[in-house]
């Protein structure tokens, strides 16, 4: 082994030095690199739960407005209407609609129209729940205004109209306007279809 060359020893040390600062800083960019992978993971993991619960959110509002629109339209699907042509070409013909209340929530300003030109003429209070009873003006049937201002839970009243052509009552059906319990108003015409009424109709 040969003396040591003492110019060396600087040389070496150097390259130690920077080879000992290369590996570190290999670990730093290394730890880096494993920690943002991390980060993102966590972050994508945390946007997963966000689009998950923003999905389970709008679920559950769907839900809840498809619970307030039954709710909603509850009381007014139970309504009936019945009606029958009355008359003959003597007297003048008519016609003759009975309202049901079935519900155990009463209804308001409850009248009856006839196409766009005509409305009841008279209203009184009926057997609930029998079309045509047996002699009902012996079972306590009385006058009502019209609108008729409440119709009680399970009662029912029956409006009509007369002194018209058959042609006339032909071409003009009945369709009954009133307020349910919540204040919503509605139409329920001849053929059994129930809708929203908009605020410049009846009742």
């Amino acid at each position: 082994m040969g003396p040591l060359n003492w110019g060396d020893v600087p040389t070496a040390v150097g390259a130690l030095f920077a080879g000992g600062a290369a590996w570190f800083a290999y670990q730093t960019i290394k730890s880096q690199r494993q920690q943002i992978g991390e980060q993102q993971e966590f972050i994508g993991e945390q946007t997963r739960f966000m689009d998950e619960q923003r999905q389970n959110l709008q679920l559950e509002r769907a839900e809840l407005r498809a619970a307030a629109e039954a709710r909603k339209w509850a009381q007014a699907r139970q309504i009936a209407m019945h009606q029958r042509r009355t008359g003959s070409d003597n007297e003048g013909h008519g016609w003759v609609v009975t309202v049901q209340n079935p519900t155990d929530t009463l209804i308001r300003k409850v009248e009856v129209h006839f196409g766009t030109a005509y409305r009841a003429e008279r209203a009184f209070t009926w057997p609930a729940f029998e079309h045509n009873p047996a002699r009902p003006f012996e079972r306590g049937t009385e006058a009502l205004p019209i609108p008729v201002d409440v119709l009680g839970a399970m009662k029912a009243a029956r409006f009509s109209l007369n002194g018209l052509t058959s042609a006339t009552v032909h071409n003009n059906r009945p369709t009954v306007f009133f307020t349910d319990g919540a204040g919503v108003h509605w139409s329920l015409d001849s053929y059994g279809k129930l809708e929203e009424a908009s605020a410049g109709t009846p009742s």
